[in-house]
């Protein structure tokens, strides 16, 4: 089964509108492109998917026919009255005009009594809060089970990182989840077109984060404090983001098994893991 199809500029005209530079808007219009982000998502019948950014309804379509229920949440006001004619064909879509930073996941997806169960997140967002929605998503007290994220390729390339160019950004998402890339989509495909290509990033969220839970602070205070400074080696970027003498930051990276002199990317998530470990155990933490 297909969507009828969706003329999004004509859409766009019969009600006066423009893409938001200041929202990031860029629509997924190219039907081809909109069933791979759907592919990656490898929805169930029974599945619940949140979406983020419907915009104009685009992608709503399709995952309206794969999941049992869909809700939509959109921060401009502007589009919600375009994005319900467009969805009203499909009953187990339901609209939520907010801000999905502000919004309480567990509340957004559970009717009152209900029993908690996996949800998908299906979103294409702007690069400007890429960062905040992830810990968003994979902090949350109801976190979703697999999140399929459309993002500029660099982006999602940064995300999927290993040891050598590791990033603070791939280290939030790959403690929580294993993030791989599942397709790239041209910036053809986008109307207004981006200046670059995006990729969809599929990230299935580990039962338990890689650290333990209550060590994630520690961890990402010491993983920022080490990207603070990426040009210096460990040793002096921890001496200073963590108030540590050199001597003890020293100490502490041959204490995990780690040269004081190896820079912030090029240690692996085990070996951050470690170091979290060893300050936790025996390391002054001021």
């Amino acid at each position: 089964m297909k969507p009828d199809p969706l003329d999004a500029l004509e859409l766009l005209r019969r009600y006066g509108l423009r893409p938001d530079k200041s929202l990031g808007q860029n629509f997924l219009i190219d039907e081809a492109a909109l069933q791979k982000v759907v592919a990656a998502a490898a929805i169930r019948p029974g599945d619940s998917v949140l979406e983020i950014g419907p915009g104009l309804g685009g992608l709503t379509r399709w995952l309206a026919i794969q999941a049992h229920r869909v809700v939509a949440v959109e921060l401009d006001p502007d589009l919600i009255t375009p994005l319900t004619e467009i969805i009203a064909p499909y009953p187990n879509v339901r609209i939520v005009q907010g801000d999905i930073l502000a919004l309480d996941l567990e509340s957004l997806m559970l009717d009152s009594g209900a029993e908690k169960t996996p949800y998908l997140v299906v979103a294409n967002i702007p690069y400007y809060i890429t960062s905040a929605l992830i810990r968003h998503l994979l902090e949350a007290n109801y976190p979703p089970q697999r999140l399929v994220l459309t993002v500029q390729r660099e982006v999602a390339e940064r995300i999927c990182a290993q040891a050598g160019k590791l990033s603070l950004l791939a280290l939030s998402v790959q403690v929580y989840g294993r993030p791989v890339i599942a397709t790239v989509i041209s910036a053809s495909a986008f109307y207004p077109p981006p200046k670059v290509d995006s990729a969809v990033v599929c990230i299935d969220r580990y039962d338990k984060s890689f650290v333990p839970s209550d060590r994630l602070g520690l961890f990402f205070r010491l993983a920022k404090a080490g990207f603070s400074q990426k040009r210096k080696t460990l040793r002096n970027s921890l001496s200073g983001g963590m108030r540590w003498s050199t001597s003890q930051a020293e100490e502490i990276l041959l204490a995990a098994g780690i040269d004081p002199m190896r820079r912030p990317e090029t240690l692996s998530l085990p070996e951050w893991a470690e170091l979290t470990q060893t300050v936790a155990r025996s390391a002054p933490q001021q």
